[in-house]
């Protein structure tokens, strides 16, 4: 099954996350199909969330699965730019 799901980077203690397209038998740092976004928990509150919604909108289409964490992140971007 492919999820859409975060993928981590950064340092110790500096978590950065990547929103991916993988395949939910691979590594959470594995290798993936697509990067369709950034989020970065230290940032500030409006520039913590940057993904592709188009990009979003397809996988959905074509079956993939996003988790509960990813769900609330694009919701948090909608949210934010309808403002």
């Amino acid at each position: 099954m492919v999820k859409i799901r975060l993928k981590r980077f950064g340092t110790k203690k500096r978590p950065c996350y990547r929103v991916v397209v993988q395949d939910s038998r691979e590594p959470r740092d594995g290798a993936c199909i697509e990067e369709i976004g950034t989020f970065q928990p230290i940032a500030k509150e409006d520039a913590q969330v940057s993904i592709d919604l188009e990009r979003v909108k397809y996988w959905i289409g074509v079956g993939a699965q996003p988790t509960d964490i990813v769900k609330k992140l694009m919701n948090r971007q909608r949210a934010a730019k309808a403002n």
